[in-house]
């Protein structure tokens, strides 16, 4: 993939340390990712063994704090490393090796020293997996409703009930639970997090199957009986909904960074078909039908990634309220995912019959836009929660 579709990047945002740490992740991604890509979001699965050799790259401790085996970095370190490993267009196998990303913050943040000992160094080394598990059979966004409970029972907490769509959910060592540990308070006031480990028993998966993501396990989870260490609560009783609602901030960022980057890979795809493939004795690229897609690609491609480098830049320097951030978040990744679902169509349509062929990632991306667009929280979902910071 050229840079075809990207300015050069501002200075103010990334360094050349960035672009070092950005050459480094692009070499990984042509290396070891591309070449099997297509054979490992067929067979719905990617080889645990690609956790480690992301590790040794500093890609999987990427600012996470160095006594726990991370690699030192600031917020445009992890959106280069987003990008390079959207390059290869598969949306499923991203989220599976980065699905510590949303697993880890909480306990890092909140977690007891012991159990941060325990769980961050093996995960960040590549040897372990951690998912995280909030989203439930009947609650979807709506998290201060849930209903899997952890009642303290001596010095355990006994779990009972279900998640689902959990990124990671078959093959995860750890999760990082959302549960409810007063069932009384019915509101965000009884939600807490409780760090559950694969092999506890009483915990069983079942695999989802996907319309995309297929690289990523998929697994609705159920947890009858399960006896947990009170020692695994990340954090007090009753913290937890403020520390998912401060993760979810950072992993919708991230998805907005990723639909940038899937859409520029559409548009990159189909600029190299519309260059090579001839119609009636002309380059479909002049034909100008086909070039005003291209450059209406290239204009939302623009527009969203301003977007998110502007929100990352004032999220790194800690620039505007709270409120501000959080809305613009939420309108960042509605522009990003709308981005990328124009550009993964017009990339089908100009690529044709082959669009609809498995193996481009054209295909696989436009497959893959609907999760982007809903996970996370729904594009619904992130217009109400920006008009209520914006006061609308």
């Amino acid at each position: 993939m050229s840079d075809l579709f990207r300015l050069p990047p501002r200075p103010d945002c990334f360094t050349p340390e960035h672009e070092a740490f950005r050459t480094t992740v692009r070499s990984f991604v042509e290396r070891e990712i591309a070449p099997h890509v297509n054979d490992w979001d067929e067979a719905g699965s990617f080889p645990r063994e690609l956790y480690r050799k992301a590790a040794a790259i500093g890609l999987i401790g990427i600012g996470y704090p160095e006594e726990l085996g991370g690699t030192p970095a600031d917020l445009f370190h992890t959106i280069a490393s987003a990008e390079e490993l959207a390059r290869a267009g598969c949306g499923g196998l991203q989220a599976s090796l980065g699905s510590h990303g949303i697993a880890l913050p909480p306990l890092v943040a909140r977690g007891s020293s012991a159990l941060k000992r325990r769980v961050v160094p093996p995960v960040l080394a590549g040897d372990r997996i951690a998912a995280l598990a909030i989203t439930e059979p009947g609650g979807g966004s709506d998290v201060a409703a849930l209903r899997t409970t952890a009642v303290r029972d001596g010095d355990a907490y006994v779990v009972n009930g279900e998640k689902t769509f959990i990124t990671s959910g078959m093959r995860a060592d750890f999760l990082t639970v959302a549960v409810r540990t007063d069932p009384a308070n019915r509101g965000p006031g009884g939600v807490s997090l409780l760090l559950v480990d694969g092999d506890t028993p009483g915990l069983t998966r079942t695999e989802l199957r996907k319309m995309g993501w297929w690289a990523s396990d998929t697994a609705h989870l159920r947890f009858d009986g399960c006896r947990v260490p009170a020692a695994n609560l990340i954090g007090a009783e009753g913290e937890g909904f403020r520390a998912i609602m401060h993760n979810f901030n950072s992993e919708r960022l991230m998805m907005a960074t990723m639909a940038c980057a899937y859409a520029e890979a559409c548009a990159e795809e189909a600029l190299a078909w519309a260059r090579e493939r001839k119609t009636f004795g002309a380059a479909l690229a002049e034909r100008q039908v086909i070039r005003h897609k291209l450059v209406d690609m290239a204009a939302r491609i623009d527009a969203a990634r301003a977007l998110v480098y502007e929100l990352a830049w004032r999220l790194q320097h800690r620039i505007g309220a709270e409120r501000d951030l959080v809305a613009r978040t939420c309108m960042a990744k509605v522009v990003a995912t709308q981005a990328m679902q124009f550009c993964a169509d017009q990339a089908v349509q100009i690529l044709g019959g082959m669009g609809f062929m498995r193996g481009t990632k054209s295909e696989r991306l436009y497959r893959e836009v609907k999760v982007m667009m809903i996970g996370g929280g729904s594009e619904e979902i992130m217009k109400d929660l920006a008009a209520r910071q914006l006061g609308i």
